[in-house]
């Protein structure tokens, strides 16, 4: 049989933005794609709710999952239907049966991703997920196969498009957020009428627990993410943070360190952070993606690109499906991986540098009381701006790394010092000393 005879059927679960661009780029490359694969791929049945609502695309349509999990004739099984549940049930039954998976679905990946891995190893069959992280960037292949004989040691990533564009405005046009995440829902970036998957950093701490766990063979959950959102950050964040030399970024972080006892520990993090201006990470502007990796021996690395979009990240899922289909034809496996239970770091134990921002009565002997009271918490000062007049004054100061747990046991004594009028800004920095 030629390569021109050969198919094989990809069955989709899900129609909708991203199912319909997969549908669409299976076609319209239909010829290029059969070239690399030695096969043509084939659109086979696509399970919706409703086969009667209008779409952009023509496909066999059918509300029976029968039709393509665990169906004879159907060998890749595309999920782009999101959530964990049915999602998980049906991409576990996939497997079961010996159909190769793609996936999008970041949330069931960050949560039940070590599961669907061992089904898919144990049925000598694909689990590609490329999609599930930032959209058309490659990541995890690199991530998987072309790091596998480095050690990373850390993973920095701005993976929420909708944040960086808030952010990117914020910075450009010296806006507060609110207005900002008004224009970004208008535009599509932003969930209507609840944004809190972006704007609290949800869906960036799943993609955080998927990379750190690709990056370190170990199995990090969503739920062991550390989160915090962008809400609280400030247009004069914004400019104290440029003052400084600094830009606002909300980041994923990865990193593995060394515990008390030696061990080998996991720390997981999603928060806004100064990162210096003259940082890769920096530059990234408007709804982009970017990865930053740190790997012993192929020193630091950075993926770029858009993170979202219909044909951006049905880009990623079918080159899973070519990847799936190469592997089927040829008998390959999935690449195997010891996965292993690795200690999460508790936030506490973070070394981290901050920027803090207080509101100060204007005296003499202020800074010193208050320098004194980072130093009684072992924290240590780098820099100070401090402007006022009258019986007011803001102090900035920016920390040498140091231990979470004493940064906050800090700012409590600070909050208690008569001194200080209050604490108005706190924030993590990143890219310098950490």
């Amino acid at each position: 049989m030629t390569d021109s005879q050969r198919t094989l059927t990809v069955g989709l679960l899900g129609l909708g933005v991203v199912g319909s661009g997969v549908v669409q780029l299976l076609r319209d490359h239909a010829e290029e794609i059969a070239g690399r694969v030695g096969a043509r791929l084939v659109v086979g049945p696509v399970v919706v709710r409703d086969p009667d609502k209008p779409r952009e695309v023509a496909a066999e349509l059918t509300t029976d999952l029968s039709a393509v999990v665990g169906a004879e004739g159907v060998d890749i099984v595309v999920e782009v239907m999101g959530g964990i549940d049915p999602a998980r049930g049906l991409l576990a039954d996939a497997l079961a049966a010996g159909q190769s998976v793609v996936t999008a679905n970041k949330e069931l990946i960050a949560t039940h991703g070590a599961e669907l891995l061992a089904a898919a190893q144990e049925r000598s069959v694909r689990l590609e997920y490329e999609a599930a992280v930032a959209g058309a960037i490659p990541i995890i292949k690199p991530m998987r196969e072309s790091l596998a004989g480095d050690r990373v040691r850390k993973v920095l990533g701005i993976l929420n498009g909708t944040t960086n564009y808030i952010l990117t405005r914020m910075t450009e046009e010296g806006a507060d957020l609110d207005p900002v995440l008004a224009e970004a829902q208008d535009l599509g970036y932003a969930e209507k009428p609840d944004p809190s998957a972006d704007v609290d950093g949800h869906d960036a701490a799943a993609k955080a627990a998927i990379l750190a766990s690709l990056a370190f063979d170990a199995e990090v959950t969503r739920d062991q993410v550390f989160t915090e959102g962008i809400r609280g950050v400030t247009a004069t964040d914004i400019a104290n943070a440029e003052r400084m030399g600094y830009v606002i970024k909300l980041l994923g972080i990865a990193e593995e360190t060394e515990g008390p006892s030696g061990e080998r520990q996991i720390g997981v993090r999603v928060h806004p952070a100064w990162v210096p201006a003259e940082h890769p990470l920096a530059s990234v502007r408007e709804a982009f993606n970017a990865i930053f990796v740190e790997a012993e021996g192929a020193g630091e690395l950075m993926f770029y690109g858009r993170g979202a979009g219909s044909l951006p990240t049905a880009s990623a899922v079918v080159g899973d499906v070519v990847t799936a289909a190469r592997a089927h034809l040829a008998g390959e496996e999935l690449p195997r991986v010891a996965i292993s239970r690795k200690p999460i770091r508790p936030m506490d134990e973070s070394i981290v540098q901050y920027y803090v921002l207080l509101d100060v009565v204007d005296r003499a002997g202020v800074l010193a009381t208050v320098a004194a009271t980072f130093g009684d918490n072992d924290v240590s000062i780098k820099s100070v701006w401090q402007e006022g007049s009258d019986d007011h004054a803001q102090l900035l100061l920016v920390t040498h790394a140091a231990r979470e747990g004493n940064v906050q046991a800090c700012v409590a004594a600070l909050e208690g010092l008569s001194e200080v009028r209050r604490v108005a800004s706190l924030m993590r920095v990143e890219g310098r000393e950490v």
